[in-house]
């Protein structure tokens, strides 16, 4: 189990900056009161778990919870698992990372403090294009050819683990956000492909998860969305540069016409990134992410 003052419920943090252009800062939020926490490792990966605080006294259901590019040291990240956790899902963060979580703009915001008259305007821009570049070369080598195997070998291992949360559940369900919810959608897919020869046939490949929900995904295609076939829910922003409107509309056309159970939800004025745990100033933020939240954990819990 973890030290409890290396836990958000412990001590008061400081607010993260976040790595993304028009992202909302990553804020602090108040402690969920979750007992069970710790950063272990399934299957070699560093996982991040969270589990209500009567478990395994009365059963519970798997939750797996696909982060931002902050990774599963982000406290917010934590606070945020730990509220699905207060509401009976046991819940397994990992790493899908592999180590590597996304830089962030810490050095650029230091260098501006520390020399608020002193520097350039054009040695602080190149400074913040610099992080940029980090960010895109970050992104570029977070791709689904090494993100998969890690959450499959992590599910391996959360099967064993945890196999009476997982059929309490009849499966397993999945939450993600930012770059996480790309991967709900993953592991929600169901496709048929040809086998190696005719005696094989059709080789029919099934979802991974029973139902899931994401909020303000990234670098979701038309493809991922067509490709789904269990229960989802997204939380989405209005006019999202990181997940456009054509692409979600196209999204719920396709959803419509193959009758995929599904819920889309546009909140207007709010940040990309509004739905993970923090305290905001502007009370429609946090009405409308009290609301997000709710909406996501309702369609777990109905489905």
């Amino acid at each position: 189990m973890a030290d409890a003052t290396d836990h958000p419920s412990a001590q008061p943090q400081a607010v993260e900056e976040s790595p993304f252009p028009n992202d909302s800062a990553a804020q602090t939020g108040a402690s969920m009161g979750i007992d069970q926490y710790e950063i272990t490792k399934i299957s070699e990966i560093d996982v991040y778990i969270t589990k209500p605080n009567d478990y395994p006294h009365s059963p519970s259901k798997l939750l797996l919870f696909l982060s931002s590019g902050s990774g599963i040291h982000s406290l917010n990240n934590q606070l945020q698992a730990d509220r699905f956790a207060t509401e009976g899902f046991l819940v397994v963060m990992p790493d899908q990372f592999g180590g590597d979580p996304c830089p962030n703009s810490n050095d650029v915001n230091a260098y501006r403090e520390e020399n608020p008259t002193m520097i350039e305007q054009f040695k602080l821009y190149a400074a913040e294009a610099v992080q940029s570049f980090m960010i895109d070369m970050w992104l570029a080598r977070q791709t689904p050819e090494k993100v998969m195997p890690l959450l499959a070998k992590v599910i391996d291992g959360i099967k064993e683990e945890f196999a009476d949360a997982i059929a309490n559940g009849g499966g397993i369900y999945a939450v993600g956000y930012c770059f996480g919810g790309k991967y709900v959608l993953e592991l929600g897919a169901g496709s048929s492909k040809a086998g190696k020869d005719e005696e094989e046939g059709t080789v029919k490949t099934e979802p991974v998860i029973k139902a899931g929900a994401l909020a303000h995904g990234t670098s979701i295609t038309l493809k991922d969305l067509q490709e789904v076939t269990v229960p989802i829910s997204m939380v989405c922003c209005e006019n999202d540069p990181l997940f456009p409107d054509e692409i979600r509309i196209a999204g719920e056309k396709h959803f419509a016409e193959k009758g995929i159970t599904n819920e889309v939800k546009v909140y207007p004025s709010v940040p990309h990134g509004f739905g993970v745990a923090g305290e905001y100033a502007d009370p429609k933020i946090q009405e409308a992410q009290q609301t997000a939240f709710e909406q996501m954990l309702t369609w777990l819990k109905e489905h």
